[in-house]
């Protein structure tokens, strides 16, 4: 039981201002439950073992009062007024950055919104955060209600279609984490992930810097790009820098430096690619994107080495 008290997706591992806000909240209700405990339990062994004679009227009637009614309007109103006291430093405004995350099944498009002015910056299935600095995530959906968490740097908030709900995440400390959609989805619910790497600012801007750029494939990966454009994938997938202007799909400009791949699912290597776009099927039950099985195995071999050096 106690090894699911840390790890990269541990709500008792606190790595930002909001987690740790849940966590004070949930060792206060954890508190406020275990005296609860006691008292129940306290009163049940002495009716039994210590006093188990009928009691005078009176007696029951001070039981009934304090024990019934005092006791649990005092404990009820203490977690109340403590929980709403939280409140505040789970909904305060964000920083200068704003990030756009749209819940689709079963992926996570991300777009970066600066505030100085500059363009956006679109990625998929993998969230960047500076640490020490609070960032507002606006929160949609164009398809059923999924839910954001990052166990690790604040608690969950629902993606509702035709709505933008607002979370705000202040990172504490650098490293990488996992979150997931916490609410069923589909039949690929429970391959919806993704990792959110918290880094120091420097890294951070070097990192937006370099996913503004087109995409940069090896010339050894011109039949590659062509299979790939042939294959139809730039129907649904955009790849900046080249005729691949889809907006189905995931944007797939720098997919090579992408933690994983298939939301959160799968390493990020040759094999993974390879396997992805023979069977998409077999890896995530009901994805849009159907499989090319039927394309060579050199043809599909070139795709994946095309997109793996697309960093």
């Amino acid at each position: 039981m106690l090894a699911g008290c840390g790890g990269v997706q541990s709500a008792l591992q606190p790595a930002g201002q909001e987690a740790e806000t849940v966590l004070r909240l949930f060792l206060g209700m954890l508190a406020g439950a275990c005296v609860i405990w006691v008292a129940v339990f306290g009163t049940a062994v002495y009716a039994m073992r210590v006093s188990p004679q009928p009691h005078r009227e009176q007696t029951a009637k001070r039981f009934i009062f304090w024990g019934g009614i005092v006791f649990p309007v005092v404990t009820l109103a203490g977690l109340l007024t403590f929980g709403i006291a939280l409140m505040p430093e789970l909904r305060a405004h964000g920083g200068g950055l704003r990030v756009a995350v749209s819940g689709e099944q079963w992926w996570w498009r991300v777009t970066y919104e600066p505030s100085g002015g500059e363009a956006p910056v679109v990625s998929a299935n993998e969230l960047r955060l500076p640490v020490g600095e609070r960032v507002e995530l606006m929160l949609d959906s164009p398809d059923v209600i999924h839910s954001l968490w990052i166990p690790a740097l604040g608690g969950k908030l629902d993606m509702i279609p035709g709505r933008t709900t607002r979370l705000v995440l202040e990172p504490t400390r650098t490293g990488t984490f996992r979150g997931v959609c916490a609410e069923f989805c589909g039949e690929s619910h429970a391959l919806m992930a993704f990792p959110v790497v918290v880094m120091d600012r420097a890294g951070f801007d070097a990192w937006i810097e370099a996913r503004r750029e087109p995409a940069r494939a090896d010339a050894a990966d011109a039949a590659g790009e062509r299979l790939f454009l042939q294959a139809g994938c730039g129907g649904c997938h955009s790849v900046r820098g080249t005729e691949a202007r889809g907006v189905i799909g995931p944007d797939l400009t720098h997919v090579g430096s992408r933690l994983s791949l298939g939301a959160g699912i799968l390493p990020n290597d040759r094999s993974s690619l390879i396997r992805f776009i023979r069977n998409v099927e077999a890896i995530k039950p009901g994805a849009l994107m159907p499989s090319f099985a039927m394309l060579p195995d050199a043809e599909v071999a070139a795709i994946a080495r095309y997109l793996e050096g697309l960093e």
